[in-house]
């Protein structure tokens, strides 16, 4: 296991982008793919796309972005590629009911953004696993959903 405790530099610094460029046309680049709720985060384990284990543990004032590179040998380097966030918009049918789905919101400590007369929730798990958790707060019959596509998610 590779243990990673600082940032190296962003793959279009100057000094990297280059490099970068060479090595990912000799397949020496590896990515470590997260969803961008984990960039906030300083201590975790993860895989490469090619399987190698990577724990990360970061100072607080070094942050992890798209980009990152976390290691550069000659004939290795390993880079954070930030996935695309998935959000699932929730739109009230009444106003009784936009008050409940706030508070319920709240209380879950969902990662949200407002778009007019709808809420918009980062997925950080399951599509399914959200739908269901406002089946069970009876929220389901009086909340239209619909997962957005990825040009309509909130930048």
């Amino acid at each position: 296991m590779l243990l990673v405790d600082r940032v190296l530099g962003n793959r279009l610094d100057d000094g990297l982008a280059d490099r970068l460029h060479h090595m990912e046309h000799h397949g020496t680049v590896e990515w470590l793919v997260l969803p961008a709720a984990e960039l906030a985060r300083r201590r975790f384990r993860a895989l490469t796309n090619r399987g190698a284990e990577v724990a990360v543990a970061l100072p607080r004032d070094e942050p992890l972005t798209d980009g990152a590179v976390l290691l550069l040998e000659p004939d290795r380097a390993i880079v954070v590629r930030v996935d695309a966030e998935r959000w699932l918009r929730l739109t009230p049918l009444d106003l009784a009911t936009a008050l409940e789905l706030g508070y319920h919101v709240g209380n879950l400590h969902w990662r949200v953004r407002f778009e007019a007369t709808s809420i918009e929730v980062a997925l950080e798990g399951p599509e399914e696993t959200y739908r269901a958790r406002l089946a069970a707060l009876g929220l389901d019959t009086r909340v239209e959903t619909r997962l957005l596509q990825p040009d309509e998610a909130p930048c």
